[in-house]
């Protein structure tokens, strides 16, 4: 199994449902089944939870925070050679902070990257993109 990266937009569109939450379901389940995991920057972690809190409130939160936690997801700490990394992306393209820490992860692990962000198509040449819709 190819490493591979979530961004926030692929797992909230797995949990509510969203297109392309189908291929997210099978990239979790591939990993399960195989014993790997998926991985996600703590920034972007940190997204699906605000988001999840303002869309459905702190009882969602802690709900689905259970479940997730269930699934074979590593999330990486943003440490300083991520930060460099992600810090280099944000100098010379037009994305979120958050979105450059799931670039900047994806290209170090050599990962396929799952989203639906059209941000990403500003490192469509360094990053090989899963495109969710």
């Amino acid at each position: 199994m190819k490493k591979s990266v979530l961004d926030s937009f692929a797992v909230l569109a797995f949990l509510f449902e969203e297109a392309g939450s189908e291929k997210v379901q099978a990239l979790l389940e591939l990993a399960s089944a195989e014993d790997e995991v998926v991985y996600m920057a703590a920034p972007n972690w940190a997204e699906v939870r605000y988001i999840v809190e303002r869309r459905k409130g702190s009882d969602a939160w802690k709900t689905l925070r259970t479940s997730l936690l269930a699934l074979p997801i590593e999330i990486r700490t943003a440490d300083q050679a991520l930060a460099e990394a992600a810090g280099e992306i944000k100098a010379t393209k037009k994305m979120s902070l958050a979105d450059c820490f799931a670039a900047a992860l994806a290209k170090d692990l050599k990962a396929d990257l799952y989203t639906g962000d059209p941000e990403f198509r500003e490192v469509e040449s360094d990053v090989a993109i899963v495109w969710l819709k």
